[in-house]
């Protein structure tokens, strides 16, 4: 099976980054680290690439340069099991610097964004009945994380 990778572009952050994840997420670790060479086109030395793991999915951080940033059109979703699990990454990333947003969206400190959604999101709006659902789905939309205790008093609400 073809393994895919993202490629996340920094400007001269990959290394911080990389260490940042690998200690928000479990079983994670670097795995190689590249550095540019005398060609260039960045000084020789610096940290060009961070091959890392984020719970065994390969990823890599580019120090790529300035030319490119990160946009909410491309996000991470982490599935969490309970509320302890959203608000532990909720809080890990949001953490110095990072920028919460709606509906479970959030920036961390390098500006990529992520949706941390718990399990019974995903079960409350799936609900065969529509009325529960579309409850859920009213209650979800004013959030910033995501407090499943809400949510359900909302489906449950008449």
């Amino acid at each position: 099976m073809t393994t895919l990778t993202p490629c996340l572009w920094f400007d001269t952050e990959a290394q911080d980054a990389a260490n940042f994840y690998i200690s928000v997420f479990p079983n994670s670790r670097i795995t190689d680290t590249t550095h540019y060479g005398e060609a260039g086109p960045r000084p020789a030395d610096m940290v060009l690439t961070v091959e890392f793991e984020l719970d065994g999915n390969p990823f890599t951080a580019l120090n790529g340069g300035p030319e490119f940033s990160f946009t909410e059109a491309v996000s991470f979703q982490i599935d969490c099991a309970d509320q302890a699990e959203v608000d532990r990454y909720w809080d890990a990333l949001t953490a110095d610097g990072g920028q919460e947003s709606m509906c479970g969206w959030l920036k961390d400190k390098y500006g990529l964004s992520w949706q941390v959604v718990p399990r019974r999101l995903v079960e409350l709006l799936a609900d065969p009945d529509p009325g529960r659902a579309q409850r859920a789905m009213a209650a979800l939309m004013p959030m910033r994380k995501i407090i499943i205790a809400d949510l359900e008093a909302a489906a449950d609400a008449s």
